[in-house]
């Protein structure tokens, strides 16, 4: 559910400065930014960047809040090492921009990511987020990969296609209420398609927020 015309409207909001409290790694082909709870609690969320990358300050707060909650949090570069977008940019060149960061195509690092959770931190429980662009890779992985037990899509556009309700585990979806890339009332459709071809029953839920943002 998509308007292909206008792909992506993100704007990047209040950009924050902060510097963090993890560090980053080496994956194998990826780095990360990993934080860590005080106490190991055998669980962790893999954070999905939105097309601002992995780096930008807000995602890093969020994955320190998440870790202040007892989570292991890591941040991978999706984009392996390829530039962000940078909202400075003339937006006509976003679609070409997006073709080579498909957020579907993102298996070799999902792989590398899990990996190195369950062998490096000993994760036994495993979530996933993503906003925007993440949040399209959160569906995909959630269709994929069992290993995930839990995953969230903030404003994450899903294409209309037989295979996109094939949830593997229990899958919330978030979207604006005014976003011109994402109509409610293709929300309300996909949410029917959902709900009638999966045991697990995923919450579609819409937020009234004033646009498709990273908040």
């Amino acid at each position: 559910m998509a308007n292909e015309a206008q792909p992506c409207p993100c704007d990047i909001g209040h950009k924050i400065e902060y510097g963090g409290m993890g560090h980053e790694v080496q994956v194998q082909h990826i780095k990360a930014y990993v934080t860590k709870p005080s106490t190991d609690t055998g669980k962790a969320v893999v954070i999905i960047q939105d097309i601002f990358g992995w780096q930008l300050p807000n995602t890093r707060y969020m994955a320190d809040m998440i870790a202040g909650n007892g989570y292991i949090a890591i941040v991978p570069d999706f984009f392996v090492g390829q530039e962000p977008w940078d909202p400075s940019r003339d937006w006509s060149t976003f679609p070409e921009w997006l073709k080579t960061r498909d957020a579907r195509k993102i298996n070799k690092e999902v792989e590398v990511v899990l990996k190195y959770l369950k062998q490096q931190c000993h994760a036994q429980k495993i979530g996933v987020v993503g906003f925007c662009w993440g949040g399209v890779a959160v569906h995909h992985v959630m269709m994929k990969y069992p290993e995930f037990r839990a995953g969230v899509s903030i404003y994450g556009i899903v294409k209309d296609s037989e295979d996109v309700h094939s949830l593997k585990n229990p899958t919330l979806f978030i979207f604006a209420e005014n976003d011109a890339v994402i109509p409610l009332e293709q929300v309300r459709i996909g949410t029917i398609h959902v709900k009638s071809q999966n045991k697990t029953w995923p919450e579609v839920r819409a937020v009234t927020i004033r646009q498709h943002y990273f908040s």
